[in-house]
């Protein structure tokens, strides 16, 4: 798979350098916000109320005021019906957004850069998840193909939808699990997201040491084992947070016990509710695991390589395709 479709890595860097931008300005963007305008958005209805009345009431009592009116008022300029309970983090960077803008043009124009910041989201978003979806097709072909030779060529087109079917199914079902949480469509779905995200980042800094080590020795593997090492202690140590920490607002299972425990007790106020509640706490913990259990093949595979390629026991016989100069340069030269 590495030899075939080097290419796709490429596109997960540019997603990767580009989504630091983008949580610059997403910061940036929240500042420009009052926090209780921020968090009338961002809140669900779970937790501060199912009614505009009952959201800003709770949110004011945090010490954040905030009015229905200031809402609607807010909601009418972007053209929205309504701004609450948008909790997810796109309406609120667009919202954010579309202040900064029009602080230079005025608010007449605050609805237009509004969904101009929507429509830049929302293509940000899909431009992930193609990437996503591509290298983790090639993947599912690659370890199929060991099975069932046909499947393990990506010029099989009944095997490109068979498997391009799968991935989809696969984070479409994650999707639909998110939009039934009680709490917001964001709630069981973000966290596994940047776990999920900064392990692809991991498994493709891998990737390029080892092509790097089989080209150049240890010469020049310390370029990505420097960043590939911290995004592992980072990584890791919020992964293992979120299985495994006490804290109910942290861990996925202690979030579980904890729902578990105010059925049992009588003080869950909505018994459905915390049933979705523990059964999607207690998925996103499976899941985190499988990808931890995962990265650490991945990565002990890995070194086995490099050990094997530095100590000479291993051949470095390089599969990635030469490097061919475009037709435009060539034609200059």
């Amino acid at each position: 798979m590495i030899a075939r479709e080097w290419h796709a890595w490429p596109v997960g860097y540019g997603a990767m350098a580009l989504e630091s931008f983008v949580a610059i300005m997403a910061m940036i963007a929240a500042c420009a916000l009052s926090p209780g305008v921020y968090f009338a958005v961002n809140s669900p209805a779970g937790v501060v109320g199912h009614t505009p009345e009952a959201a800003t009431a709770t949110i004011t009592a945090w010490g954040f005021p905030v009015t229905p009116g200031e809402m609607e008022q807010l909601a009418r300029e972007v053209g929205e019906h309504t701004l609450f309970f948008r909790t997810g983090g796109a309406p609120s960077l667009a919202l954010g957004m579309a202040h900064i803008f029009a602080s230079s043009v005025g608010r007449s124009l605050l609805g237009f850069w509004y969904h101009f910041a929507i429509m830049f989201e929302a293509l940000f978003i899909l431009t992930i998840v193609d990437a996503g979806t591509r290298a983790a097709r090639f993947m599912l072909q690659d370890l199929l193909g060991h099975l069932w030779k046909p499947l393990g060529r990506t010029s099989w087109m009944p095997g490109v939808i068979f498997t391009s079917a799968a991935v989809v199914l696969a984070w479409g079902y994650f999707l639909y699990q998110g939009v039934l949480d009680p709490l917001g469509g964001i709630n069981s779905l973000w966290p596994l997201f940047g776990i999920a995200n900064q392990l692809l980042a991991a498994i493709a800094l891998c990737v390029a040491t080892t092509i790097l080590v089989k080209m150049h020795g240890a010469r020049y593997m310390w370029i990505t084992c420097l960043p590939l090492a911290w995004l592992l202690a980072t990584t890791f140590t919020a992964a293992w947070q979120k299985l495994f920490s006490p804290e109910p607002r942290i861990g996925f299972l202690a979030q579980a016990a904890a729902l578990e425990h105010a059925i049992r007790t009588g003080a869950a106020a909505n018994v459905a509710e915390a049933q979705r509640l523990i059964f999607n706490a207690r998925l996103d913990a499976v899941v985190c695991a499988i990808f931890l259990v995962l990265v650490l093949l991945i990565l002990a595979d890995s070194v086995r390589v490099w050990y094997g390629v530095l100590s000479g026991k291993k051949e470095a016989r390089l599969c990635e395709a030469p490097f061919v100069m475009t037709q435009l340069r060539a034609e200059e030269i």
